[in-house]
Parts: C-alpha cells; sequence; structure tokens
C-alpha cells in the first residue's frame, strides 16, 4: 500500500480487497481490451456502486477524449460515440489534474454543457471520473455512472482510485498489444506490397506479349487489391479515343468487353489519361459524372472504381482501371500503392507495345519478302511500255493523269492486252512508288479463301487456319492494291470489299478487332460490269466506286502500229532467253501477224513468238504463216465459260416461260430440273425471273 494513501476502513476492508484481487485477477488474464474491460465491470458489480462503467482514453493527435467502451449493468441503449476537447470532458480535467471528479446532480451541472446533454438522454444524474494512469503516462479516466441521484463517499472513492490504477496498468497493456498487432499487420501488408512489387518487375521483364502480361499483372493485384475489375485502356491516336485492349472481369454479364472505345473527354478513363491524375469514384458519382456510361455501370453492378494513369517520359500511354461490386471498396492507400504499380506497369506495357509493333513490322516484311520473291519470278517485264500509236499514247497519258492521285482505277480491256502492265505503271508514277505493289487475281483463287486473301485471318479462324497471315490489304498498306479479275469477286464479298474502298478499315477473318490501312485500289477485269450490274450479279455501289476513274486498253487488232515494236522487243527478249540468236524478221511474216486479229492479245502474241523461235533453225524467224490463216475464223468464235453458257441458257428458257418457274409449264420442267433446283442454281448465278 503507498503510504500517500488513507488505510481502508475495517469493516470494508476484507470485501474491498477482495475486489482489488479480482481486478487484478482480471488484468493476468486479458489481453484485448473490449474482453478486459467486460471482466472488470462483471467482478465489480455488488462492490461498487454503478449503472455504467466507462472508459474514456485521451487522443493525443487529436486533443480530445473518446469514449472507448462502456458496460451497463442492465440491458440499455448503447452509448452514443462521444468526443470532447480535454477542458470539457470531466475524464480530460481528471487526468490533467490527476484527481477524481465528482458530480452528484448531473441536472444541476454547468461546466459541461455537451456532455450534460448526452448523460440526461441516457438518463444518467450522477458520476465519478477518476484519473487512469499509469508511472509512465496519463490515459484518460475510467468513469463510473449511476441513473440516480448518487454521491460516493471519500472511502469508495479511494477504492475506484485503487481499481483505476489497477486498471490503467492492463489498459496500457492492452493500448501496447493493439499497437504491436497493427504494426505487425502492417508488416505484413508492406511485406505483400513488396511482393507484389517483385512479381510485377518480374513480369515486367519476362512479357513481352501484351495479354500475357495483363494476365500476370492482373493475378497478382487481385492478391491484394480487392476488386472484380480489373482493365487496361490504351489512347488510340488515330480515333481519339480510349479503348479496353485487356479486361480480367470473372462475374462480368457481357456488357463491358474488349475493345470497346471511350471518348477522351467522357469517361473515368480519360479523365486520368488528360489530367495524368488517378481517379476514386463511386458508382453514383460515375453516373452522375458520366452519364452515358450509366448503362454498363448500373447493368454491371459496379459500384465503385478506381484508375491509375500509365505514365511514361513520353508521355501516357492510357490507364489501369480497378472496379468492384461494393460501395467505396478502394482506399486512399490502395490509390498510392496502386500509383507505385502504375509506374512499373507503364514500363512493362509500353515495351509490350513497341515489341507488337516490331513483330508486325516483320510479319509484314516476311510476307513482302515472299510476295515479292514471287514476283520476281514472274515470266512478264513490265518496265517497259511498247507502242506508238495514237490509242497506246492516249492511254498512256492518262494514266499520267491519274497517277499522282489516290483515286480508284478500273482498267478494262479483253485478256491479253496489258491490264497489268498499265496497273504497275500508274503505281510507279505515283506518290506510294516507294512502297509495295501487291496484286491478286480473284478469278484464280477458290471461292472459299478469297476473304482470306484479302483481308487475311488469325490462327483457328477455320480448318487449316494454323497461325495468324495478313491479308493483301494489310500488306499492301501505304501502297497499290492491284486486284485483276475483279467481276469473279463473289456477291457475297463485295460489300466487305466496298466498305474498306470507303473506310479504310476491315477486320481479319475470325477476329473483332478493326485493322486500319492506306491503299490505294487499282481494278481490272475483261468482263462488262454494267451488264453484271442488270443482272444482279455485281452491286450497283461497288461498280459506281470502281467506275471512278476508267481507263479502257484497245484490243490489240485495234492498235495494229504497235505490232512491228512488240514482235521486235519480244523476239529479242525471248530469243536471249532461249540462246536462239534471231536477226531477221521477214517482210511476209511482219505483214502476216499485222493482218491477224490476234484474240488473245499480246499474251497470245508473245506465245506464238517464243514458239516460233524454238521452231526456228537459223537466224531468221520462221513465221508458220499458214497457221495465223487458218485460225483467222476462229476468232469470230465466242467463247464463254460454263457458268456463263448455263446462266444465258436459263435466261432464256425464263424469258420463254415470262419468268415462270414452277408447274408444267414452267421454266424447271423445260430444263428438265426439279423447281427447287433450278431456283437453287439461279440463286448461285444471280438470275432473277423476269430479269
Amino acid at each position: 500500500m503507498n503510504a500517500a494513501e488513507p488505510p481502508l476502513q475495517n469493516s470494508d476492508n476484507a470485501e474491498k480487497l477482495r475486489a482489488l484481487l479480482e481486478v487484478s485477477e482480471s488484468v493476468s488474464l486479458h489481453r484485448e481490451l473490449p474482453a478486459l474491460f467486460h471482466d472488470v465491470a462483471r467482478r465489480l458489480r455488488g462492490i461498487v456502486q454503478f449503472d455504467f462503467l466507462a472508459l474514456i482514453l485521451h487522443e493525443p493527435e487529436r486533443g480530445v477524449m473518446q469514449l472507448r467502451l462502456c458496460e451497463a449493468t442492465n440491458p440499455a441503449p448503447a452509448a452514443p460515440s462521444l468526443e470532447l476537447p480535454v477542458n470539457e470532458s470531466p475524464s480530460g480535467i481528471a487526468m490533467q489534474t490527476q484527481k477524481p471528479l465528482s458530480v452528484n446532480s448531473v441536472d444541476e451541472e454547468t461546466r459541461f454543457p455537451r456532455l450534460r446533454e448526452s448523460l440526461l438522454e441516457q438518463g444518467i444524474h450522477s458520476f465519478c471520473v477518476v484519473p487512469l494512469s499509469t508511472a509512465q503516462r496519463r490515459l484518460g479516466g475510467l468513469g463510473f455512472a449511476n441513473r440516480a441521484h448518487y454521491e460516493y463517499t471519500a472511502s469508495e472513492v479511494n477504492l475506484l482510485e485503487r481499481i483505476a490504477r489497477l486498471v490503467a496498468v492492463a489498459v496500457d497493456n492492452a493500448l501496447n498489444y493493439q499497437r504491436a498487432q497493427s504494426y505487425q499487420q502492417q508488416l505484413v501488408h508492406e511485406r505483400d506490397r513488396l511482393r507484389m512489387l517483385l512479381e510485377i518487375t518480374n513480369a515486367v521483364g519476362s512479357k513481352l506479349d501484351l495479354r500475357q502480361l495483363f494476365s500476370a499483372i492482373s493475378a497478382s493485384l487481385r492478391r491484394l487489391v480487392e476488386c472484380d475489375y480489373v482493365s487496361l485502356a490504351l489512347y488510340d491516336a488515330e480515333t481519339k479515343m480510349m479503348r479496353v485492349r485487356a479486361l480480367d472481369f470473372p462475374g462480368g454479364k457481357g456488357f463491358l468487353q474488349e475493345e470497346l472505345t471511350l471518348p477522351v473527354d467522357e469517361s473515368p478513363a480519360g479523365y486520368a489519361f488528360r489530367t495524368r491524375q488517378p481517379y476514386l469514384l463511386s458508382g453514383d458519382n460515375m453516373v452522375r459524372m458520366y452519364p452515358h456510361l450509366a448503362s454498363l455501370v448500373e447493368a454491371e453492378g459496379l459500384k465503385s472504381g478506381v484508375g491509375l494513369p500509365l505514365l511514361t517520359p513520353d508521355g501516357a500511354l492510357g490507364t489501369l482501371n480497378f472496379g468492384s461490386l461494393r460501395e467505396a471498396a478502394f482506399s486512399q492507400e490502395d490509390v498510392e500503392f496502386l500509383r507505385q504499380v502504375a509506374g512499373q506497369i507503364a514500363i512493362a506495357v509500353e515495351n509490350a507495345l513497341a515489341y507488337q509493333t516490331v513483330e508486325q513490322i516483320k510479319e509484314k516484311l516476311t510476307e513482302e519478302k515472299l510476295y515479292l520473291e514471287d514476283e520476281i519470278r514472274s515470266t512478264y517485264n513490265f518496265e517497259e511500255m511498247i507502242g506508238e500509236s495514237a490509242a497506246w499514247r492516249n492511254i498512256l497519258s492518262q494514266v499520267a493523269t491519274v497517277a499522282g492521285t489516290n483515286s480508284t482505277v478500273l482498267i478494262l480491256g479483253e485478256t491479253g492486252t496489258g491490264k497489268e502492265l498499265i496497273a504497275r505503271a500508274i503505281h510507279n508514277n505515283s506518290p506510294r512508288r516507294e512502297r509495295t505493289f501487291v496484286k491478286l487475281n480473284c478469278a484464280a483463287i477458290p471461292t472459299g479463301l478469297l476473304e482470306s486473301e484479302l483481308f487475311g485471318h488469325e490462327k483457328g479462324a477455320f480448318t487449316g487456319a494454323i497461325a495468324r497471315r495478313l491479308g493483301r490489304f494489310e500488306l499492301a498498306n501505304h501502297g497499290t492494291l492491284f486486284l485483276d479479275e475483279i467481276g469473279d469477286i463473289p456477291l457475297e464479298l463485295q460489300p466487305k470489299l466496298l466498305r474498306v474502298l470507303q473506310e479504310q478499315e476491315f477486320e481479319r477473318l475470325g477476329s473483332t478487332n478493326t485493322q486500319r490501312v492506306d491503299v490505294r485500289l487499282v481494278a481490272a477485269t475483261n468482263r462488262d460490269l454494267a451488264q453484271m450490274v442488270a443482272e444482279g450479279v455485281f452491286r450497283t455501289d461497288l461498280y459506281y466506286r470502281l467506275n471512278i476513274f476508267p481507263i479502257s486498253i484497245p484490243p490489240l487488232r485495234e492498235r495494229a502500229e504497235d505490232i512491228p515494236l512488240l514482235v521486235r522487243h519480244l523476239v529479242e527478249k525471248h530469243s536471249r532467253e532461249l540462246n536462239r540468236p534471231i536477226h531477221t524478221i521477214s517482210n511476209e511474216a511482219m505483214d502476216a501477224m499485222m493482218k491477224y486479229s490476234w484474240p488473245g492479245n499480246i499474251r497470245e502474241l508473245e506465245n506464238f513468238l517464243e514458239r516460233a523461235i524454238i521452231l526456228s533453225p537459223g537466224t531468221e524467224l520462221q513465221v508458220p504463216i499458214a497457221q495465223l490463216r487458218s485460225q483467222e475464223p476462229e476468232q469470230r468464235v465466242r467463247v464463254i465459260t460454263l457458268a456463263a453458257a448455263e446462266r444465258e441458257h436459263i435466261q432464256r428458257v425464263l424469258v420463254e416461260t415470262r419468268g415462270i418457274v414452277g408447274g408444267p409449264n414452267g421454266a424447271a420442267a423445260r430444263l428438265g430440273m426439279k423447281r427447287t433446283t433450278l431456283q437453287s442454281k439461279m440463286q448461285k448465278l444471280g438470275i432473277r425471273p423476269g430479269k
């Protein structure tokens, strides 16, 4: 016993000593503050007069006294969370003076107006507060309150002070234990976050594919930041929009998807991108600030979100975004941590984008190399344009006129007239001459593969698609694409071709990603596209889009004066290749070749001369003149394809039956086939009744 303390009265000694021993025992049993305080209150009931036992602790950082715990002898409403300045709180005064403070009648008390109102609401009319202190520090006060007007005696106050000293040690220990637990949790939290940063650092160095990188980063972040949605939105300079490039939303309903585009000025991701600052939003704020996103946010059930800009020394790439189905799921502490993470992720994303660009360039160069190697093996030399006739000079004039523009050119002419020669001349005299000239014969590719040849395909887009492949439009980006025999493009593929001509964009087979290109189109055909439009087998809008600048190449028979120049050039070329020196050509042979109509045009002439060189024993070209004369009548025979002949026959029968397909007198009966078979064939050939 302290010498300054008055001794306990003999009559109360046993009971009060027992109370002190029980409190001391409680102190030794509990580490956590709520359990300690509850046990102390239980042990003091019946020994000390109180209806409420309150623990009021000092918060030095904020300079207030805070009611931390309250125990009542009878069931009562929970005490309100009360905070008062030190000088306006009885426990604060008791702590400062280190003396008990008693109030016998709260009704008449005027020193503590804010506390008085709260106590009366709880039905408290008297109380006593004793200081709660240890040898090291002052903790606050221990309050004993009563519903009735009660005056504590000096002996009772003395006991309360003794109890408070024991409780103070236990409270101090409990608070220290809480702090230790809190520090330990903080250390564990910091350790986990450092591990996370290490994982992300490893991902930065090991993942070059954007999707693989995002998958690794998302899996790591989900273990530390509790969220339901993670996305990567990058700025698209061409569309000036934010585009969601990767998304991880296992519980999503499909309203938020990859490749979703968001306006920079009207989206949270756009805000973070523009301001270079993170955003922290609740679902309500998101709906109010960005009403056009309200339907998506509400449909997915997102209640809060946070986003960080991805910053590099060269500027902002985009944003890393998180969402949750819970309100206020993210704290400012999360924002600060994610800000550190975003710096590393920005480096990784920049590397992944650079790698992707390099891979695309590498893939395109590989495709171009293969294509150009194939071109080198071509048997035709298109570097020289032979001809001096007025018709040919007119063609060259048209080429010179249109070459400097980016307009689409449609080259018309019979087979073998040199349509590809003209297309190459247009490219070689255009600003695109330094880029690739890509050609494709639409009639030489099976219908099922033509779309893939034009627009490319992704891996797994169809059976046999074992790898991604670039189409001719991507190969010709910033260059010229020559589509020969464009009249053979199937009707169902024509809308996609029209779109790429008008919008300069398309999707590969098996992909939803839009590819943008800058391609000049030169098309050629030996068919009558206007007639095909009338027959319904060629789209009107595509025809008008192609027919911007038509160039009609005259057949060889209409520029016979060019034949001697062509003959000399071709004989010189092939005699050198075949190692058969030819020095002279008889006038009779040249005259016979000029009179022949050449239905196959320059191609037929070249093949004829190559055969003549092979058969010539000496240095003079031996031309089989009799063969030219015997083949002359055959030039008037119109050679058409089987499909064209079938189409004409069906159309003729339909005219005779006045467009009636079925019935005993219909076209099907006359053609000896079923009505459904005829209708299927008509659909395939693009024939409509009455046309």
